[in-house]
């Protein structure tokens, strides 16, 4: 698209927003910011719609919010009156015009004579998720640019099962919001219209009550077991601090810390480089909160709830942070464990994780004689086969997650749900107190027992037109010179994901095994200016596989 042009249809438009009116105003003249802005349309990825919050098609704003929803709109009404009739649920975040595009949302659906289910207040994303499932409803958005920056905003789209619209009908959605020509004329109606009419209905405490029931169906220990353990949790200024407080309340843990300065919710994200549970930082104030009220476990959440990280006490009595992939071999061989001794572990359980997270998971599940099978990066892939396994009945569903702190047990939610994490990981910490354990010391058991795993992921940010160049540069350059040694380490396997491989969509993601069981895989991000490289290692003790993650990280940057 032109730049330019875009960038004066949009100025010359006299019903844009004010704010929105004076950033173009602000720009005027430089070339670089114009271009970044108006290049090209936000673009449907792993996560949906995700940007900058801002003036410009490249950005977050009412106008692009308008497009995206009339495009969804646009196929519902294709799906039929049954699919018309059933509406859309949304839910949003703490962030920066989070309620301003929620309810924008709702009225463009109402516009279209489709029924929008608004939170009348923020809400965890998983709950959206269940909310779908529990309206009937026939889709569903929530506004959140999950753990980015606060300047970033985004949009994400669910159906009828749940789950994140998959592959084929995120084309198919993409395709109709094409077909909206000017975002600038997309209509709304007037919210006490939509109301008066019956298509715009505000809900709220009726859908946590069910959401909450279902938490509490997860449950593997009776709740009087948890009195005595301390937790201190933290959601990071986002969605968690209601739900997630509540679940541990019913679960009969009665010592729970909040930490204060990060309660409430906050767009500016203000005690944090990063509201993401992925970056140790982020447990700072956490980790002062813990060693003064003595606490046995920490866990946080990102501003939409939909992961979470875990502080666990190591041998030397410090606190450390569980990587992704570690915590999500603890709870696998926690629910794994809890269900055999009671008697309720199906001949055909299956854990389902992505490509890109540890083999670790995996291995837990075969010790218990259950399967396990790999899914493309993002959530929606795992809920997709959840689906599947719901209507062939192959496969009993036990637990999905993938490498960046998403967990999923109950799959009366279809997304990555951190209440139910936390609320597992407190139950498995109880637990092994119980057993005169750390949960530290129970996962150095697991290691000895399936093996010492290690993983890293390294990140480049190329922002901008350039950085999209330079990214599919790299992978590129990956593709065309692959090597059969790297380093000491025999290269065995190559498996290219856009050739459409291994029963799964076609995906750029290149991923390389090594004779010695390591691996890494390169992959450009789906929702940011991001390329990530994941290296993945077996030892036979954990300072074998550190040296073994040195090296072969090593090796893998200099190629790139």
């Amino acid at each position: 698209m032109n730049y330019k042009q875009e960038y004066l249809r949009w100025k010359q438009a006299n019903h844009l927003d004010q704010e929105l009116q004076e950033q173009l105003a602000s720009i005027e003249g430089n070339e670089k910011e114009i271009e970044d802005r108006f290049y090209k349309s936000l673009e449907f990825g792993t996560g949906g719609l995700r940007g900058v919050i801002g003036a410009g098609t490249n950005r977050m704003n009412t106008y692009t919010v308008r497009k995206a929803t009339q495009g969804l709109a646009q196929y519902i009404l294709r799906q039929g009156e049954e699919a018309k009739n059933r509406g859309v649920a949304i839910a949003y975040d703490s962030r920066h015009k989070s309620p301003e595009f929620a309810q924008e949302a709702g009225l463009v659906l109402a516009q279209n004579g489709i029924k929008a289910y608004v939170f009348k207040e923020l809400r965890p994303t998983p709950e959206l998720s269940f909310a779908v499932r529990h309206l009937g409803a026939i889709s569903g958005i929530v506004i959140t640019a999950s753990h980015n920056p606060p300047e970033y905003n985004g949009y994400k789209v669910y159906w009828e099962d749940g789950a994140q619209i998959a592959t084929d009908l995120a084309d198919a959605v993409t395709a109709e919001i094409a077909h909206v020509s000017d975002e600038l004329q997309v209509k709304a109606m007037d919210l006490e219209e939509a109301q008066a009419q019956g298509l715009f209905q505000w809900i709220g405490n009726e859908i946590d009550d069910a959401y909450q029931e279902q938490l509490r169906t997860l449950a593997l220990q009776p709740k009087e077991t948890n009195a005595d353990y301390k937790v201190v949790f933290t959601p990071l200024h986002g969605t968690g601090n209601l739900p997630v407080r509540r679940v541990l309340k019913d679960m009969g843990f009665e010592h729970v810390h909040v930490v204060p300065e990060q309660e409430l919710p906050d767009p500016n994200f203000s005690t944090v480089k990063s509201p993401n549970p992925e970056e140790h930082e982020a447990f700072k104030l956490a980790i002062a909160l813990a060693e003064k009220v003595g606490a046995d476990m920490i866990m946080g959440t990102d501003p939409d709830t939909d992961r979470a990280g875990v502080v666990v006490k190591g041998l030397d009595g410090q606190f450390t942070v569980l990587t992704g992939n570690q915590l999500g071999a603890l709870l696998v061989d926690y629910i794994l464990l809890q269900k055999q001794a009671q008697g309720q572990l199906p001949t055909n359980g299956v854990v389902i994780k992505t490509i890109v997270t540890s083999e670790m998971g995996a291995e837990v599940a075969k010790q218990y004689g259950m399967g396990s099978l790999d899914t493309l990066t993002g959530f929606k892939f795992i809920g997709e086969k959840i689906k599947e396994f719901e209507e062939t009945k192959e496969k009993t569903f036990l637990f999905g997650y993938e490498e960046s702190y998403g967990y999923l047990a109950g799959a009366f939610c279809r997304d990555k749900d951190a209440v139910q994490a936390c609320m597992l990981a407190a139950e498995m910490g109880s637990y092994y107190q119980k057993q005169g354990l750390s949960v530290y010391q129970a996962l150095l058991q697991l290691f000895d027992k399936v093996g010492y795993f290690k993983e890293d992921l390294v990140s480049l940010t190329l922002k901008g037109v350039d950085g999209v160049t330079k990214i599919n540069e790299i992978m590129e350059r990956l593709r065309q010179n692959q090597q059969s040694q790297l380093g000491s380490m025999k290269v065995i396997e190559i498996k290219d994901y856009k050739k459409g491989i291994d029963g799964l969509p076609k995906s750029n993601v290149l991923k390389f095994f090594f004779d010695d069981d390591s691996w890494f895989a390169a992959r450009p991000s789906g929702t940011e200016p991001k390329i990530k490289f994941y290296i993945g290692v077996k030892g036979v003790s954990l300072s074998d596989s550190e040296d073994r993650l040195e090296k072969l990280k090593s090796a893998v940057m200099q190629i790139v």
